[in-house]
């Protein structure tokens, strides 16, 4: 740098305070060989030649519309009407940066607050906040609000949720000093009896998690276990996808105090798995504790109607060591996303996305258990858009078989629990076509007659 603004006096008075003599001291956590490493970089290129680098590389990129899509597991391929990325893509929404002179920025306040109402009505709660990063940071700072207002330390969450909230509610909860207990699983779902023995033993439980569909697709008992959770003196916390709340009870409605979610089905791609936007609502009471920021409508001076940060509990701001989180903002552009993809599509439009989707996946379900060798690995268990299936052998070898078809089939659940090694989790939206529906069911049935296929039991 030009210029350093701490003398040579400074910064020897800064070394003394923390103990130290030397600068270098300070990074001695970092593994010597990746302290200032030589990169090997070619020369430079022109701005012709790099740009025809970067298309070079982006062609390697194959977009979902190129395949027959299957993927799930909370990125979805979702129809995304054309009024939302015109509406993200104007000048004074994509090119700003999260207002922080906020009152100045009465445009954007107003999509915010429009968010917030919006998620509100969708999970059937008093209140939502302006976003969070993703469903996972929503699950978790969910999580550490209800530690804080219980005043106990310990989150008791269904291992049927997502493996990745699950390990960033276990970062979270470290972070806290929180105790993070799972609550098992049994036939797929959330094990009411092992949770209501769970709450009844151990350290006084803060908050009971528990999803909407689960990981793997299936209806959760939720209203049960968020009465157990609310007999234990603990919070309940459902975590609920945003177009599964158009249909089955919202949060709210399940007598839930908060609700979390990702947002990236509302409007926004699937872009490589993010970013997305993360949705936390809560009961009125609640609403001192929530993190990041809420919006609220007010009038000016005029009169007017106006909009203005309500709620700042941000740590950068007054509130410092008292702050509720760490959380410094909003996905306020994928809000936006989402909240242009809400107001175009209405309920009726949310409900008539999953009605086919759901339609769609269970074709495709009794398409595939039609071939021998397949079934579903939860038997009955009731399921929306997306369902385990178990193949004659393993699956991480029948996704690769099916993805040299051009199909991408499905999670290998393998990835996440070694005994699930021949599982795939599948899914369909309202994007999987009929004809892609019969090409995965065809390529199931010459690969399953193939029993050179790698992986498959003959």
């Amino acid at each position: 740098m030009a210029y350093l603004p701490s003398s040579d006096r400074d910064r020897q008075e800064m070394l003394a305070s923390l103990g130290l003599t030397d600068v270098s001291a300070l990074f001695r956590e970092i593994p010597g060989h990746l302290q200032n490493p030589v990169l090997d970089l070619p020369e430079p290129l022109s701005e012709l030649e790099l740009g025809l680098e970067m298309r070079r590389l982006a062609d390697a990129n194959r977009p979902l519309s190129k395949w027959d899509c299957f993927l799930g597991a909370g990125i979805y391929s979702r129809f995304i009407p054309a009024i939302v990325p015109a509406t993200i893509g104007r000048p004074e929404f994509y090119t700003a940066y999260t207002p922080y002179q906020a009152e100045a920025s009465q445009g954007y306040l107003q999509t915010i607050f429009e968010f917030q109402s919006l998620v509100a009505e969708l999970y059937d709660l008093d209140v939502a906040n302006a976003s969070m990063y993703d469903g996972a940071t929503a699950t978790a700072e969910g999580a550490l609000l209800a530690v804080a207002h219980t005043g106990r330390e310990r989150i008791l969450a269904s291992s049927a949720l997502h493996p990745e909230i699950l390990a960033v509610l276990a970062t979270y909860a470290s972070g806290r000093g929180a105790e993070l207990d799972l609550i098992p699983t049994r036939d797929g779902l959330t094990d009411q009896e092992a949770a209501e023995r769970a709450l009844q033993t151990g350290s006084p439980t803060a908050v009971v998690i528990v999803p909407q569909p689960n990981f793997f697709g299936l209806v959760e008992p939720a209203r049960d276990l968020v009465e157990l959770a609310h007999r234990a003196g603990a919070l309940a916390l459902v975590v609920a996808d945003p177009l599964a709340a158009a249909v089955l009870e919202p949060p709210g409605a399940l007598g839930a105090d908060l609700a979390a979610g990702d947002g990236q089905q509302l409007g926004i791609p699937a872009q490589l798995g993010g970013p997305a936007v993360g949705l936390l609502a809560c009961r009125q009471e609640l609403v001192r504790r929530i993190p990041g920021r809420l919006v609220g409508m007010t009038k000016d001076a005029a009169g007017g109607r106006a909009y203005c940060l309500t709620l700042q509990t941000r740590e950068q701001h007054i509130r410092r060591e008292r702050a509720t989180s760490n959380i410094c903002t909003n996905h306020a552009l994928m809000a936006l996303a989402a909240t242009a993809y809400m107001a175009k599509m209405g309920e009726a439009g949310l409900r008539r996305v999953v009605d086919i989707s759901y339609r769609r996946a269970h074709e495709l379900a009794q398409r595939l258990t039609a071939v021998p060798g397949f079934r579903l690995a939860h038997g009955e268990a009731p399921f929306l858009f997306e369902f385990v299936l178990e193949c004659p052998g393993d699956a991480g070898a029948w996704a690769g078989r099916l993805a040299e078809r051009g199909i991408l089939g499905g999670l290998p659940l393998g990835r996440f629990d070694p005994t699930r090694a021949n599982q795939l989790l599948v899914c369909a939206t309202e994007t999987t076509s009929p004809q892609a529906i019969e090409r995965y069911e065809q390529a199931a049935r010459e690969l399953a007659q193939a029993p050179a296929a790698a992986g498959v039991r003959s």
